[in-house]
C-alpha cells in the first residue's frame, strides 16, 4: 500500500514539474517570437518580406520570403543573438532575379546594402554602376559625409573605382519630428540587430570580410574577438563597426597574428 501511495505521488509531482518545464519553455518562445518581430532589423530591412518565425524549445525556425538576398543573413543573425535561442533554421527565401556574380548590378546592390548599415553616410545616395565603376549621386550634409560614402563604396568587393557625384546640400533639412513609436525603432536600437548589422557590415567589406570576427553587443556596446592578419585590418574593423547604425562604442578584443 505504501508502495502504491509513493509512486502515485512520484507521479504527481514528476507530472507537475513537466507540466511546469512545458509552461516555462513555452513561455520562453513566445518571448523570442515577440523579441524578433519587435526587431529593429525585423521592422526595417525584413519590413517588405514576408518572413514568418516559430520557435520551439529555444530551436528557431525562419520561412519565408525576403525582398534581398542580404536580408537572409540579417534575419538569422538577428534571430541567433536574442536570449533563449539555441539554434537558428534558416529556411528563408529571395524570389527576386539573382544577378550574376560581380555584374554591375550585382555590385550595385552590394554598394547600396553596405551604405545603408552605416550612419555616417546620406540615405538618399543614389547608386549605379557601369563596368565596375560605381557612380554616387545624391546630397550630403558636407564634404565629410561624401568622402567617406567614397571610401565605404570603394571597399565593397567588384568594385573597381569609385566616381562620386555628390553635392553638398546648400541647407540641409532639418529631419521631421518622429513618432513615439518611430523614436522607439529608430534611436533604440536593439542588441540582437546591432550584433547582426555589424557582422553584415564587415563581411560587405572586403577589407574585413576575411575575418574571423566574433561580435557580441551589450546595451549597444559592441564588443569584438577574434584574430586579424595585422594591426590595420584591426583597427579598420572598429572603424566600420563603430559607424553602424545603434552602436556606441566599441571594445576591440580582437588579436594580431
Amino acid at each position: 500500500m505504501e508502495k502504491t501511495m509513493y509512486r502515485i505521488l512520484l507521479l504527481a509531482v514528476l507530472g507537475s514539474l513537466l507540466l511546469i518545464n512545458v509552461s516555462f519553455a513555452s513561455e520562453t518562445d513566445d518571448r523570442i517570437i515577440a523579441s524578433a518581430k519587435e526587431s529593429y532589423v525585423f521592422k526595417t530591412f525584413l519590413k517588405n518580406g514576408d518572413v514568418k518565425i516559430q520557435s520551439k524549445d529555444g530551436v528557431v525556425t525562419l520561412s519565408g520570403t525576403v525582398a534581398e538576398e542580404s536580408h537572409k543573413l540579417l534575419a538569422q543573425e538577428t534571430a541567433a543573438n536574442l536570449p533563449g535561442v539555441k539554434s537558428v533554421n534558416n529556411e528563408l527565401e529571395f524570389k527576386g532575379e539573382r544577378p550574376a556574380e560581380m555584374s554591375d548590378a550585382w555590385i550595385t546592390l552590394k554598394v547600396k546594402s553596405t551604405l545603408l548599415f552605416h550612419r555616417s553616410v546620406s540615405a538618399m545616395t543614389e547608386v549605379s554602376t557601369q563596368d565596375g565603376i560605381v557612380i554616387l549621386k545624391g546630397e550630403a550634409d558636407n564634404q565629410a559625409q561624401i568622402d567617406l560614402t567614397t571610401a565605404y563604396a570603394r571597399d565593397v568587393e567588384g568594385v573597381k573605382e569609385v566616381m562620386n557625384e555628390m553635392t553638398v546640400a546648400k541647407t540641409p533639412e532639418k529631419p521631421a519630428e518622429k513618432k513615439p513609436e518611430e523614436k522607439t525603432v529608430g534611436d533604440k536600437i536593439d542588441d540582437a540587430s546591432i550584433t547582426a548589422l555589424v557582422k553584415a557590415a564587415l563581411l560587405s567589406h572586403r577589407s574585413t570580410s576575411g575575418l574571423n570576427t566574433k561580435v557580441e553587443t551589450s546595451d549597444a556596446v559592441v564588443t569584438l574577438s577574434g584574430v586579424a592578419k595585422n594591426a590595420a585590418e584591426k583597427e579598420l574593423a572598429a572603424k566600420y563597426a563603430g559607424d553602424v547604425k545603434g552602436v556606441k562604442n566599441v571594445v576591440n578584443n580582437m588579436t594580431v597574428e
